[in-house]
């Protein structure tokens, strides 16, 4: 089958597309030029799929002139644009991207998102409602808040996350207690048995936490810089000059990391999005090698344990920016997405409708700007959120990857 999502052919897709429209979606995702950012389109449906201006690639070009004799793809950071970064001919050092602070997405991309038009969730079931039987309804002390497990060793600790801590407790009048994880699977197992009520779940385990769960995403927030988000980054070494593209990992002497089978940009998103866009197909193409985590994939390529792997753009930055033998100028970026919504706030559907009133007081109701909290957490503000609308993607991803709600699919 052959793919048209923009008037341009595409390559074959080795899975039957599962969602009537979907390809467009996927076009939406897939870093393409008049992009993300300051565009503010991202998730729309946008033109070129791969990343290209319209061209093939056939013409010869041998992309930016600014870089290494031995990779003529690698453009000088000077030509990165922000809106159209033009993957299909160039790579960049890592330094490009955060120089031009592309690790993340608009707010008004997530207000694109917020508006448009979705009918019927892409996959799985919908979130619970609130059981009209009152004697169902859970009202606990203490409020147990599930954190999803952190990068860099623990992105969270429990004094950077005690502001929103105190400010739910006053807002709810009850007592708060963080709970931190070390996987995805523990966050939904302590929302679906009601030992956490409500919490922070990643991108890729939203739809699991709605289906196994119980958990109603209600917010998402944005960086004091109007950002949100995330992007999924195809990175290497950046001394890897035989490595110039997606294309480049399905060579049977290059090593792929993947994190870990339910994330979003470690795992589901590259696996729709390589097989949409480059005819690569992970675990067909390439062997995948799940590292274990974002991290371990940062350091597992920048020591030569891999050669390669998709990863999410802000933990490569937060990897970084925690460790002193590592800079920007240790990787090459050979294709980077449009931004993903970052992991939702979410709370069990059977929560008491008053604490309910209370937690969204305290976070879609609080401007954090200017405060500790949101120099030390990067959230400066919680918009709400309709899960239905603005997880539509990662949904329409995970059905093109047949993903199933189970507790052994985490």
């Amino acid at each position: 089958m052959v793919n048209d999502t923009d008037g341009r052919t595409r390559p074959s897709s080795r899975r039957k597309f599962l969602l009537a429209g979907g390809a467009v979606t996927l076009a939406g995702l897939a870093g393409c030029s008049g992009g993300s950012g300051e565009s503010g389109d991202a998730g729309a449906g946008l033109d070129g799929g791969d990343g290209s201006d319209g061209s093939d690639g056939s013409d010869g070009s041998d992309g930016g002139d600014g870089g290494e004799p031995g990779d003529p793809m690698l453009a000088d950071d000077s030509e990165f644009e922000f809106s159209d970064p033009n993957w299909e001919e160039n790579n960049y050092l890592l330094t490009a991207v955060a120089e031009n602070d592309y690790f993340q997405g608009s707010k008004q991309d997530l207000e694109n998102m917020r508006n448009r038009d979705i009918e019927e969730i892409a996959h799985g079931e919908p979130v619970q409602e609130l059981p009209d039987d009152e004697s169902e309804w859970v009202d606990p002390d203490p409020l147990i808040f599930v954190d999803k497990p952190g990068e860099s060793g623990q992105a969270q600790f429990q004094e950077t996350i005690q502001p929103l801590m105190d400010r739910i407790e006053e807002a709810t009048g009850r007592s708060v207690k963080w709970q931190p994880v070390d996987s995805n699977a523990a966050s939904v197992e302590a929302l679906r048995s009601g030992r956490a009520h409500f919490g922070s779940v990643s991108t890729g385990t939203a739809g699991f936490a709605v289906n196994l769960g119980g958990a109603v995403p209600f917010t998402a927030d944005v960086s004091p810089t109007g950002q949100f988000g995330y992007r999924l980054l195809a990175i290497t070494r950046a001394d890897e000059d035989d490595i110039q593209s997606v294309e480049d990992f399905a060579r049977g002497d290059v090593n792929v990391a993947h994190s870990e089978p339910a994330s979003n940009s470690g795992h589901q998103a590259p696996s729709a999005l390589f097989d949409q866009y480059f005819d690569v197909t992970p675990d067909e193409d390439y062997e995948v090698d799940f590292s274990g985590g974002h991290d371990q994939t940062g350091r597992g390529i920048a020591v030569g344990d891999y050669d390669a792997g998709p990863i999410c753009s802000t933990c490569l930055d937060d990897l970084i920016q925690a460790n002193d033998d590592m800079s920007y100028d240790d990787f090459k970026v050979v294709w980077g997405s449009n931004p993903f919504p970052p992991g939702p706030l979410v709370h069990r559907y059977n929560l008491h409708p008053d604490l309910v009133e209370g937690i969204k007081e305290a976070t879609i109701g609080t401007d954090w700007t200017g405060t500790d909290y949101a120099e030390q957490t990067g959230e400066a503000e919680f918009v709400p959120i309709d899960f239905k609308r603005v997880y539509h993607d990662i949904m329409v991803i995970q059905r093109y990857n047949d993903v199933e709600y189970e507790s052994g699919s985490l």
